[in-house]
């Protein structure tokens, strides 16, 4: 698992995806969350627009990010 730092919270799901490089764009980020490939906090979530906050888990394609908030 790796730590994703946010300077701001909420940001939405598909947005940490495209950030990350998990995915080429925000619409395959949204193509893979509509598809029930992606998990917060251990549950399939489907809105690509989640709010994800400090302490939500991400997991997508393998990949485990833990989301760390840090004031800018």
């Amino acid at each position: 698992m790796r730590d994703v730092i946010i300077t701001r919270e909420p940001v939405e799901l598909y947005k940490i995806l495209k950030f990350e490089a998990l995915v080429d764009s925000g619409g395959a980020a949204k193509a893979a969350i509509e598809q029930g490939l992606v998990q917060v906090n251990h549950i399939v979530e489907t809105r690509k627009r989640k709010q994800i906050v400090h302490g939500d888990c991400i997991a997508f394609a393998g990949q485990s990010l833990n989301i760390v908030f840090k004031a800018p």
